[in-house]
C-alpha cells in the first residue's frame, strides 16, 4: 500500500518509514500535518493510508484526521499515540479514524493492523465494482431493442423509475419481466437500497405470510426466533413480486393493507410495523379475468395497476430480434470475434419465438458453442428454426447434391453430441453408437474446426 508517516519526532518517522518500506509498502514521510495536507491536495487518489502521530505542534492528529475524511474518506487514517486514553480513542473513531496504536508499539503490531486495513481496502474495492458492475447491466441499454414497443417502454421506465409509484408489468413468460424490473430499481433514487425478489409460485402456502409479513417468537411450532419478512428486509428500497397472480386469495387483503397503509403486522405479533418499499409486480396472465373469476381481488388489481406496462412477446417486436441476437452473441462469445450471418437473422425473424426472449438467448448460446467462437451459419440453426411450418421429423435441404447433404447431416449430427457430452469426444462417440475412432476419423476428414 501507499502510506504517508506523519510524526514530528524523526528518529520514530525514519524508522517506522524504513520498517514499511522494507515489508513493501512505498512509504512518505513528513514532519508536520501541514505538509502532508499539501502532497494529499495533488497525490491523494493515490494514497491508501495515513499514519499519523496524535500530539504534534500546529495541528495535531485528530484535526488533520478531521481534515483528511472530510476530503478524501477513501484514505485510512491510523493514529499513533504516547496518550493513549479512552477518551482520544472514542474522539478518533467519532471523526473517522480506522484505529490507535499506543507508542511505544512494536512493528508487528502495525503490521496487524495494516493487514486488516488491507483486507477492509480489498473488501471496499471489490463492492465498488460490483456496483459498478450491476449499474453497467442494468442501465438502459440493457433492455435491447429499437422498436416503437420496445422505445415506448423506455418512455415509461423513465417516467416511472424515480417515483414511489406501484409498478405492474405484464408479459408472456420469457420477455423479460424480471430484467426491465432490475433497470427500473438500478435508475431509481433508491438503488443504493435493498432490493428484495419474491416468487409468489414457489413459496407454500403455509409460508406465505411469513415469507412476506414474518412472525414472531413462538408464533407457530418452529417458530423459535423473531424473522423478519421480505417487507421489512425491502423497507427503504424496492419489493419485486414476481408472478401476483399465485397469491393465496385469502392474503391478498394483508397485502392491500401494505400497499395502501405502509403497515404490516408479523404473524402471531401484535405490533404495528411502518415500511417504505416501492413494490413492483408482475404477471404473465390476465387479472383483469381472474378477477371476473373471482381469483382475484378487484380492490387489489387497481392498486397494483397504478402504472402497467406491458412487455410485447419477440412475435410482435421482429425488427428486435436482430439486435437481441447480435448482443447476447457478443456476451456468450467470450471477447472471440464471432460473425453471425444475415441469412441467420432473416431465418429468425420468421420464427415467432414462443418461449420469447429467454428462447432467443438459449438459441444463440447453443449458436456460438457450434460456431467455435468463429462464424454463425444458418445450417448450425435447429429444424424449428429454419423451417417452422414444416414437420420436424423431416430433413430438408433445398436442391443440394446428395454427397453435401449427406455431409451437411454428418457434421450437425456431431457438433450435437459433442455439444450434449460437454465435448468429451468418448461420450460423443458412444452417444453417435460408433467407436471413438470412427468419430475421430470423420472429424478430421470432415476438416471439423471444434
Amino acid at each position: 500500500m501507499h502510506i504517508l508517516v506523519i510524526d514530528d519526532e524523526r528518529l520514530v518517522r525514519v524508522t517506522t518509514a524504513d520498517d514499511l518500506r522494507d515489508a513493501g509498502h512505498r512509504v512518505q514521510e513528513f514532519s508536520s500535518a501541514k505538509a502532508a495536507l499539501q502532497y494529499l491536495r495533488e497525490y491523494h487518489e493515490d494514497v491508501d493510508v495515513v499514519l499519523t502521530d496524535l500530539k504534534m505542534p500546529e495541528m495535531d492528529g485528530l484535526e488533520l484526521t478531521k481534515k483528511i475524511k472530510t476530503d478524501y474518506p477513501e484514505i485510512v487514517v491510523l493514529l499513533m499515540t504516547a496518550y493513549a486514553t479512552v477518551d482520544t480513542a472514542v474522539e478518533a473513531m467519532k471523526i473517522g479514524a480506522y484505529d490507535y496504536i499506543p507508542k511505544p508499539f512494536q512493528m508487528d503490531e502495525l503490521f496487524i493492523a495494516l493487514e486488516r486495513i488491507a483486507e477492509l481496502k480489498s473488501v471496499k474495492n471489490e463492492n465498488k465494482q460490483l456496483r459498478k458492475q450491476v449499474s453497467r447491466e442494468f442501465d438502459m441499454s440493457s433492455f435491447v431493442g429499437n422498436s416503437e414497443e420496445t422505445k415506448q417502454i423506455f418512455a415509461h421506465v423513465e417516467m416511472i423509475a424515480d417515483k414511489t409509484t406501484t409498478v405492474l408489468i405484464t408479459g408472456e413468460t420469457g420477455t423479460g419481466k424480471e430484467m426491465l424490473t432490475n433497470v427500473i430499481h438500478y435508475n431509481s433514487n433508491r438503488k443504493k437500497e435493498p432490493f428484495i425478489k419474491v416468487s409468489c409460485a414457489v413459496l407454500a402456502r403455509e409460508v406465505f405470510e411469513s415469507e412476506l409479513f414474518g412472525h414472531a417468537k413462538g408464533a407457530f411450532t418452529g417458530a423459535d426466533s423473531l424473522k423478519k419478512g421480505r417487507f421489512e428486509l425491502a423497507d427503504k428500497g424496492t419489493l419485486y413480486l414476481d408472478d401476483i397472480d399465485d397469491i393465496p386469495l385469502d392474503l391478498q387483503v394483508k397485502l392491500l393493507r401494505v400497499l395502501e397503509e405502509g403497515e404490516i403486522e408479523r404473524v402471531g405479533g401484535t405490533d404495528t410495523i411502518k415500511v417504505d418499499v416501492r413494490v413492483i409486480a408482475s404477471t404473465k396472465k390476465d387479472l383483469q379475468q381472474l378477477v371476473k373469476e373471482g381469483k382475484f381481488r378487484e380492490d387489489l388489481f387497481y392498486r397494483l395497476n397504478v402504472f402497467p406496462i406491458r412487455i410485447p412477446p419477440l412475435k410482435e417486436r421482429v425488427s428486435d430480434i436482430p439486435l437481441l441476437a447480435r448482443h447476447f452473441v457478443r456476451r456468450f462469445a467470450d471477447h472471440q470475434r464471432v460473425a453471425i450471418d444475415d441469412e441467420v437473422l432473416e431465418i429468425m425473424k420468421n420464427y415467432v419465438f414462443p418461449g420469447n426472449v429467454r428462447e432467443l438467448k438459449n438459441l444463440m448460446e447453443r449458436l456460438v458453442i457450434l460456431s467455435g467462437g468463429k462464424h454463425i451459419t444458418k445450417n448450425m440453426l435447429p429444424m424449428e428454426v429454419r423451417f417452422p411450418d414444416k414437420p420436424h421429423t423431416c430433413f430438408y435441404f433445398e436442391n443440394k447434391p446428395l454427397p453435401e447433404i449427406i455431409r451437411e447431416v454428418e457434421e450437425n449430427a456431431i457438433r450435437d453430441a459433442l455439444m450434449r457430452s460437454g465435448g468429451n469426444k468418448s461420450k460423443a462417440a458412444k452417444l453417435l453408437e460408433v467407436p471413438a475412432s470412427t468419430l475421430k476419423s470423420r472429424i478430421e476428414k470432415l476438416d471439423l474446426k471444434l
